[in-house]
């Protein structure tokens, strides 16, 4: 029963894919790789980060000086190894992002190429060979646009989560 629901649905992928040209393929691996880098940061923030959080925290508060230039230097040290850490990938996820809609427009732009390529060789009296070609057009700009605006939303999320545990470890890591 489980074989025969992946196969309908690997069929039914296979077709839309096919449908929207090569380039539908290559925005698929785009989006792909963009939401590796995505699942890699909430992997980082939610289960990695804390960790290192609370080593800087006890590192901070081991220390019995707090309040010298030196102190205030290794405390921004850390802050800035943080901030490192935490906005890792999330430009490239941006880029990523941006590339989305980019590729589907080179789609548009493949299957009008094709549409009228058939209009040229067939003449413009055949509509079912036509909309072979502007199907392949729409499809990826579609694609394009719905993975850029979930893209979108996740990278302003994440992004607004990273800066937040800055914030709030720069606040913990504030001198009494």
């Amino acid at each position: 029963m489980e074989f025969s629901l992946l196969q309908a649905w690997w069929f039914s992928l296979s077709q839309f894919m096919n449908q929207g040209g090569q380039i539908l393929w290559w925005l698929a691996a785009v989006v792909m790789l963009c939401w590796i880098l995505v699942v890699e940061r909430v992997i980082y923030l939610f289960f990695q980060y804390p960790n290192q959080r609370q080593a800087w925290l006890a590192k901070w508060y081991a220390r019995d000086d707090q309040t010298s230039w030196y102190a205030h230097a290794v405390r921004d040290g850390w802050l800035n190894e943080a901030r490192t850490a935490l906005n890792q990938n999330l430009n490239l996820i941006k880029v990523l992002v941006s590339i989305c809609p980019m590729l589907g427009l080179l789609g548009t732009v493949t299957g009008m190429i094709s549409v009228f390529d058939v209009m040229a060789t067939q003449g413009s009296s055949q509509p079912r060979l036509m909309a072979s070609g502007i199907s392949l057009a729409t499809l990826p700009t579609m694609a394009g646009m719905v993975a850029a605006l979930a893209g979108m939303f996740v990278h302003a999320r994440l992004s607004k989560a990273c800066h937040l545990r800055e914030l709030k470890l720069e606040k913990l890591l504030r001198s009494q």
